[in-house]
């Protein structure tokens, strides 16, 4: 009985880890995507500020995510 709660806590604990990485990855993406979206629209001209607010943002966070790596 104790060797198959074990193994049940293992297979949640190994579930757990790869789902953490799965939604790290994928947020990861998401930041790329809103960086590259900033950075077309800072390109088409529009301001920090103007870009702040249509994302619903401070711009000093815009600013922040513009001059990111």
């Amino acid at each position: 009985m104790a060797e198959a709660a074990k193994a049940k806590a293992l297979k949640a604990a190994r579930r757990a880890q790869s789902d953490y990485e799965q939604a790290s990855e994928k947020l990861e993406q998401r930041r790329e995507a809103r960086k590259a979206a900033f950075e077309q629209a800072r390109a088409a001209g529009l301001s920090t500020r103007e870009i702040a607010e249509a994302a619903g943002l401070h711009f000093t966070r815009v600013a922040r995510i513009l001059q990111s790596k």
